[in-house]
């Protein structure tokens, strides 16, 4: 038995395993719709993306998709085209003239270049209660292990809801301006073969500068009528993190109020959840969730995202470092404030704090 034991172990390593080859079919590429028409001053933007499924050789890669044709059609049967940005491939603009018209139902149209049509349903643009006061209130959080919380300000808006409709409301943050500080006399050269030195060369210019940039919330800030119908409350519509550089000095911030559609509503609280999960055992797993965009040549075929058209009343509002009852400590660019990208020296021509 011992002879027959030591045969078999001496087998083993010239055994051969032959490897089994799975097949994964291709994943399909989808078309991802994401923008919006409001009432507000144009231009709008309409970005259109293909993205890999599982099984592709290209999971999780974005790609936009150019060169297509895409229009806005109202109910009264006129015809917006737009226009592809030069610097932003995939992402489609109205004309600056263009505003939507609340009451009116608008549907997006999009042929690519190979030819195939795509078509939103019809979304009716909602009126919306003017947003007339935005306040702040400064928000921390604690970090796991303890250390320095991150903070930022929450922007709470009072909205005057009206009785007579039921209101679905959707926030955004439009675009910031702030004065940028550096230190342009820290600057110190990085070494080379011809500048060895270490040492500062401070340069004559810039300390300040107007700062222009986008600060999206990282979550969606929606609500719906039905506990304050009629009423006035006040609702947290946006959150900006403080990075060390925004609240030094002036802040400014448009806030959109937007009032969209019940399908809307539903689309975006579903990307609200689904972005939400924490992650455990129990969660349901990531889905993609169907909006209002259709294949015109096949309807089995999956489209993602949703086109929105909205009415729109937006307020500014400035706020100053001392808002803030809690602030990061400052951060310090050791350069002229011209190198960093959307600075100017000059303020903008709206700029009234």
């Amino acid at each position: 038995m011992f002879k027959r034991l030591i045969y078999i172990i001496l087998l083993l390593p010239v055994a051969c395993i032959e490897p089994y080859q799975v097949e994964v079919p291709e994943g399909e590429q989808l078309l991802t719709v994401e923008g919006m028409i409001t009432s507000g001053p144009g231009p709008h933007v309409i970005t259109l993306t293909r993205s890999a499924t599982y099984g592709s050789d290209f999971q999780g890669l974005i790609r936009p998709v150019t060169q297509a044709t895409v229009v806005v059609r109202d109910d009264q049967g006129k015809i917006t085209f737009l226009t592809e940005s030069n610097d932003a491939r995939g992402s489609y603009f109205t004309p600056a003239s263009f505003s939507a018209e609340v009451g009116k139902s608008y549907t997006l149209y999009i042929q690519t270049s190979e030819g195939k049509l795509y078509s939103s349903f019809p979304e009716r643009v909602e009126s919306v209660p003017a947003l007339t006061k935005v306040g702040v209130r400064t928000v921390t959080i604690d970090q796991p292990g303890g250390g320095n919380p991150k903070s930022g300000i929450q922007l709470i808006a009072e909205v005057n809801d009206p009785a007579d409709q039921n209101n679905y409301y959707y926030w955004r943050n439009g675009t910031s301006v702030y004065i940028l500080e550096t230190r342009p006399d820290l600057f110190t050269p990085r070494p080379s073969d011809a500048n060895p030195s270490r040492d500062p060369q401070p340069k004559a210019c810039c300390a300040v500068c107007y700062k222009t940039e986008a600060t999206n919330n990282q979550s969606l800030f929606l609500a719906i009528d039905d506990n304050f119908n009629g009423l006035t409350t006040q609702v947290p519509v946006g959150f900006i993190e403080d990075d060390g550089l925004r609240f030094v000095n002036k802040f400014r911030v448009d806030v959109r109020q937007l009032g969209i559609t019940q399908e809307a509503y539903r689309f975006l609280r579903l990307v609200k959840q689904q972005a939400e999960i924490s992650g455990s055992v129990f969660d349901p797993p990531p889905a993609n969730i169907r909006g209002n965009m259709i294949s015109l040549d096949n309807p089995d075929e999956k489209v993602l995202g949703y086109f929105i058209a909205a009415g729109e009343s937006t307020h500014r509002i400035y706020v100053d470092k001392d808002d803030l009852t809690f602030k990061q400590n400052k951060a310090i660019i050791p350069d002229d404030c011209l190198t960093v990208p959307g600075t100017t020296v000059d303020p903008p021509a709206d700029w009234r704090p």
